[in-house]
């Protein structure tokens, strides 16, 4: 059956709708604003990052010590461009948020186009803080160097850390954290966490650009792993797939609106190791060191250092289709 053509009339009208509701519903567009970070740009940085941090495993081959400097200097000098423009964009959209709130608040007008016309230098803002994160990578992969060695050590299943590398989810999301912790602690906004809910999107492992992570860090498996905002993780951590480590409530002021800023999530101290499904809550948390807490124990008060946490074994229940439903003692989890 053909298309009936006269059906497209309508579309002219539908699309008014739409548009009025631009004007009707605040809070979802941008429009006549400054230009945001590009998402595709965002993706393209974290992949030049991972071959700066991983390099003969991604993209280029051939590489040795000879050639590497060349490479790696291209890098560089394209992160560079873009960082400073990516950067520069956020720093700009922050003021203009913050300038609307204050306008806001005052009765006065703000124009979105001042910001955009110049009068803050938020380029030369973004090249300054896009520099002082390159400067940080030399360390960065010291650090992620052992959280590699953390998954390799860990799991009798890996044959040589570069199957770390090309396969594991855990690193994968930990080290696109470890370089949105970076521009977080530069208090650059949106981009960090841009590029970790990529990585979430990739992994199923979900960690919060402002959590505070340790040296040999390791997630096994990982996926539907959730780390929140004020969460701290000592050394030598190791968590399982399904571990929360979240909030326990969301406090609320006067008005009803949340409090931010306040220490949400828990601390886990150095050498925990937090099995599958495992749920841990609350700011006020401390999970000591040397601790072990057993797969979908629900936490949310502190425990002291050498403890182990496990739920009591339940009885499995078996029944045949003829059978009254009866415990069998000969099958326990």
């Amino acid at each position: 059956m053909a298309s009936d053509f006269r059906l497209k009339e309508q579309l002219p009208e539908l699309t008014r709708r739409i548009v009025d509701t631009y004007s009707q519903v605040g809070g979802i567009h941008h429009l006549g604003h400054c230009p945001l970070p590009k998402y595709e740009v965002v993706i393209e940085v974290i992949e030049s990052l991972k071959e700066i941090i991983y390099p003969g495993y991604r993209r280029r081959e051939g590489l040795h010590l000879g050639n590497v400097l060349y490479h790696v200097g291209d890098l560089i000098d394209g992160l560079h461009d873009r960082l400073t423009t990516l950067i520069g964009r956020a720093l700009r959209h922050e003021a203009g948020v913050s300038a609307r709130n204050d306008s806001a608040q005052s009765g006065s007008a703000q124009s979105d186009s001042a910001l955009c016309d110049g009068e803050v230098d938020f380029e030369a803002l973004g090249q300054a803080k896009a520099i002082q994160f390159l400067e940080q990578l030399p360390d960065l992969r010291r650090m992620l160097a052992l959280d590699a060695r953390a998954a390799y050590e860990s799991d009798p299943a890996v044959k040589s850390p570069d199957e770390v590398i090309f396969c594991y989810p855990g690193l994968e999301a930990v080290t696109v954290y470890r370089l949105a912790h970076l521009l977080w602690r530069l208090e650059v906004p949106l981009i960090p966490r841009m590029m970790t809910e990529w990585a979430h999107s990739k992994t199923g492992i979900d960690i919060h650009p402002g959590a505070r992570i340790g040296r040999h860090f390791f997630i096994d498996h990982g996926t539907g792993v959730v780390i929140g905002e004020t969460c701290e993780i000592g050394d030598h951590v190791k968590l399982y797939q399904g571990v929360t480590l979240g909030a326990l409530s969301f406090p609320t002021d006067g008005e009803g609106h949340l409090v931010r800023g306040t220490k949400r999530h828990p601390t886990i101290e150095d050498r925990v190791v937090i099995y599958a499904n495992a749920t841990v809550l609350g700011g006020m948390t401390v999970i000591g060191h040397d601790s072990v807490i057993g797969s979908s124990v629900w936490l949310t008060r502190s425990i002291g250092p050498h403890t182990t946490v496990v739920l009591e074994k339940p009885k499995l229940r078996m029944r045949a289709e003829t059978d009254e439903l009866q415990p069998d003692a000969n099958f326990q989890i």
